[in-house]
């Protein structure tokens, strides 16, 4: 039996000041992104609500992606740009630590496989994404509309949920991707501090934090995605370039592979587990750079944006991590530019380059929140473009204050993993698809893919629990017998 529907919640935001979508009414609603005419019944214009699933749905828009009025859309090579730069973070420089938790070779398939995961999790985000706005009549959504919609359109059960889920898909983007800041700009102060010390320079990471203030605020009161792109240019080729040069330390008098675990105990895998989820960070800004591209069907085909940029990541990922635990093996610290002689040249302008590409590439994460959180906070103020840079500066601060406080680079990176990014890469996807499946009883193949998607929840929970227990038990054991960590 069909489900009944409820009206659709037409006061959801779609971030139009963030994502560049500009409204349209009257006729001018009808018209898609190729100049073409939309066909829309007269009984839709006069209710102004398109019922999911109506059997006339499929004249109503041509193609969702077509829906799209743009004001600064993304190319192709601006979206793997940014694509690069929202995965090639912090969370690459931990891989020798998180190595160590899992052992050489459980670290490296087991990365391998979360790295097809996360990227199969990626597309189904997307695909439900253009799915709902088919039946919605919308041009495009948020990662926290899309969760929204699919509890809306799935079993009666579950619809009065559906604002529930979409509040917190906002939660655990903000988490997340503030989170991500948080060690940004610690990762930053750190390695600026040891470049420092080579130079002469004795000084706290506390004073560098405060430093730092002035181009992270500065940076941050950019609101287009669009204006971006040179930073995530500037990132992707600093951060590539910093890698060639560690590998140099890396592949110099490696060790057999006899001299470090193939596998390490079960109890630290939850450590693994949410420092390589951490890496994976790009699931908050798969749905706006693909929002916001001029092109958005080259972004999940075959030999696409995601595809393109994901496997790049990944074979990075496993590089890194292989051979930087054969190299310093239980030594391994929470980023590998610590581990590099301190005096050494090539080893201080790996340092810098890294730096200032983890800089470049904070202001990317930090567009993720602005995007929630500007629209819920300025509509409350008549001067809105003012009380979102207040908002843009008071936020720059929070993190300020949370990386000021972080006792230990590595556990809290694992932490920020297994809490936010594991139930949003892992668990929140696959749920978004079953309930947005459930309407297309007769789809082929309909028991596989509810299988395959339970398979990858309770894959992701479980790492959930067991990587959040774990990364507090070990932050708390650290801040007792070491309470300076990293500082």
């Amino acid at each position: 039996m069909a489900p009944k529907f409820r009206d659709v919640d037409q006061t959801t935001p779609l971030l139009l000041d963030c994502n560049n979508n500009n409204g349209r009414s009257g006729e001018d609603a009808r018209r898609i992104g190729n100049g073409n005419i939309a066909h829309i019944s007269n009984e839709i214009e006069r209710n102004g609500k398109p019922s999911p699933l109506d059997a006339r749905y499929g004249t109503m828009l041509v193609d969702p992606v077509d829906g799209r009025n743009l004001e600064h859309p993304t190319t192709n090579l601006d979206t793997l740009m940014h694509m690069l730069n929202g995965n090639l973070g912090t969370g690459i420089l931990a891989m020798p630590d998180a190595f160590k938790n899992a052992g050489l070779y459980v670290g490296f398939f087991g990365t391998l496989a979360m790295g097809v995961i996360c990227t199969h999790c990626m597309h189904l985000l997307v695909r439900c994404s253009h799915d709902l706005c088919r039946r919605y009549g919308r041009p495009s959504l948020s990662y926290a509309e899309v969760g929204y919609y699919a509890l809306d359109s799935g079993p009666t059960w579950c619809q009065p949920l559906a604002a529930s889920f979409r509040r917190l898909i906002n939660t655990f983007l903000i988490v997340m991707q503030l989170g991500l800041c948080c060690v940004y700009y610690l990762f930053v102060a750190v390695n600026l501090r040891e470049l420092l010390e080579y130079l002469g320079v004795q000084v706290p990471v506390l004073t560098v934090l405060g430093y730092l203030l002035i181009p992270l605020t500065l940076m941050n009161m950019v609101r287009s995605l669009k204006l971006l792109t040179p930073t995530s240019l500037i990132a992707s080729v600093l951060a590539i370039a910093g890698l060639a040069i560690a590998f140099l330390f890396l592949l110099q008098d490696l060790p057999h592979s006899a001299s470090v675990r193939p596998v390490s105990s079960w109890s630290t895998l939850p450590l693994y587990f949410g420092t390589v989820m951490y890496a994976f960070e790009g699931i908050g800004v798969v749905l706006p750079l693909e929002n916001n591209m001029a092109n958005p069907r080259d972004f999940i085909t075959w030999n696409g944006i995601l595809n393109t940029g994901m496997t790049i990541v990944v074979c990075l990922y496993s590089a890194v991590g292989f051979y930087g635990y054969l190299k310093y093996g239980e030594h391994a610290q929470g980023s590998v530019t610590l581990n590099l002689p301190n005096d050494n040249l090539l080893a201080q302008i790996v340092r810098l380059l890294m730096a200032i590409a983890v800089l470049a590439s904070y202001a990317l994460q930090f567009y993720v929140p602005m995007t929630i959180l500007a629209p819920a906070v300025t509509k409350h103020f008549r001067h809105r473009h003012c009380a979102e840079y207040a908002l843009r500066l008071a936020t720059v601060l929070l993190t300020f204050v949370l990386a000021a406080i972080i006792p230990n680079l590595g556990t809290f990176i694992s932490l920020v993993g297994a809490v936010s990014t594991s139930t949003l890469a892992l668990v929140f996807p696959p749920l978004i698809d079953l309930f947005t499946l459930w309407p297309a009883g007769d789809r082929p193949g309909r028991r596989w893919i509810v299988l395959k998607d339970a398979l990858i929840i309770a894959f992701g929970a479980c790492g959930f629990f067991f990587g959040t227990a774990k990364s507090l038990t070990t932050i708390f054991g650290t801040s007792a017998t070491d309470p300076g960590g990293m500082h």
